[in-house]
């Protein structure tokens, strides 16, 4: 009987033991090390939906065109985009250019990216591996460029940055708003979208203006903006050159907007600074010409990350403290008062100390 008893005694203290553990591997992700209050590190963003690719078509020189399929779809406005997850694991974001009447389906557009011009590998997956028939997880819709609420619009297009223009053209030519527009791109064959944007402006004199580099070299963008009144909302969508040069030339009164395919970020004038994981207990060194996510994977290489952009919040850490430098496209006013993207985020001076 004393042994049974001591059996007995035995395998309840180990069955409280596993539940113990389980329960305190639950509430720390980074587990055996203590958990604080809330720690959001890895946490998804947005719940994520698996939505069927059921048209993929060339829309333009290098550029293919996704209609993705499912049930009831929450709802987006112009301006809005996906984060789509590629079967490889990597996430990118893509503008929706569809119609948000349509709750049974999303639209994108991406253009195909050689890494000989940047490209880490995102777009080549849609375009080659994204066919009719697959399945892929989607997040969102979120909107970090909402069309303006203005009586007058302007808006300037470089290429594949028509996605997030071209609903909002419908939208406010279906109000009645008086609008312009500047699509620029390589050639005509290049530009997605070319025949619908013409069509919206239809006979209105001057309302579209296309430039096209092989027919007449890089657009006018003063003349083009010279006639815009106080009060416009210009909204701008293309590369880092398109829109520094509409910035530089906007005139007095306009309202800007602006969507970036990449980061505003740069290493010029960047100062190392020490990283603290409270956690692990350890202090790490983040060089001028790094990031903190690359430090912080050198000794924590589970460290979850996928854009490296700031734009899919895959990385984002909770900061206990220190002045943080936002470099992101992503976070709230709110998100950012306690928590960083560490892909592109640093210390604005001293250190910082995260959450992990």
């Amino acid at each position: 009987m004393p042994r049974i008893r001591t059996v007995l005694l035995v395998t309840g203290a180990a069955v409280l033991a596993r539940r113990a553990m389980r329960r305190r591997i639950d509430a720390s992700p980074l587990w055996p090390l203590p958990a604080l209050e809330e720690p959001i590190s890895g946490r998804p963003r947005s719940r994520a939906l698996r939505l069927l690719v059921t048209r993929h078509e060339t829309v333009a020189d290098g550029v293919v065109q996704l209609r993705l399929e499912g049930d009831d779809l929450p709802p987006w406005e112009p301006g809005a985009h996906l984060d789509l997850v590629l079967p490889s694991g990597l996430v990118r974001q893509y503008s929706l250019c569809g119609d948000p009447e349509d709750t049974s389906s999303y639209t994108v557009a991406t253009r195909l990216i050689g890494a000989e011009q940047g490209g880490r590998g995102g777009s080549r997956e849609v375009h080659e591996q994204l066919q009719e028939g697959v399945e892929v997880e989607i997040r969102g819709p979120r909107n970090r460029f909402p069309l303006a609420d203005a009586q007058r619009y302007v808006f300037v297009a470089g290429g594949i940055g028509i996605t997030p223009i071209l609903p909002m053209l419908r939208a406010v030519d279906a109000a009645g708003h008086d609008w312009r527009l500047l699509y620029a791109g390589r050639s005509r064959a290049s530009m997605p979208f070319l025949e619908d944007v013409e069509k919206l402006g239809g006979a209105v004199d001057g309302r579209v203006t296309v430039a096209a580099d092989d027919e007449g070299g890089r657009p006018d963008l003063a003349g083009f903006l010279s006639g815009a009144l106080p009060g416009t909302a210009v909204h701008v969508c293309g590369p880092e050159g398109l829109m520094e040069a509409v910035a530089q030339t906007l005139p007095e009164g306009c309202d800007l907007h602006l969507e970036r395919f990449t980061p505003h970020t740069s290493m010029d004038g960047n100062a190392s600074f020490e990283v603290e994981l409270r956690r692990s207990g350890r202090t790490i060194e983040v060089p001028a010409d790094s990031t903190v996510l690359a430090a912080v994977r050198a000794e924590l290489p589970d460290t979850l990350y996928s854009c490296e952009q700031g734009f899919c919040g895959t990385c984002q850490q909770r900061v206990l403290e220190g002045e943080i430098d936002h470099r992101d496209e992503l976070l709230t006013d709110a998100e950012r008062a306690d928590s960083m993207l560490i892909c592109v985020s640093r210390a604005s001076r001293g250190r910082i100390v995260l959450d992990l």
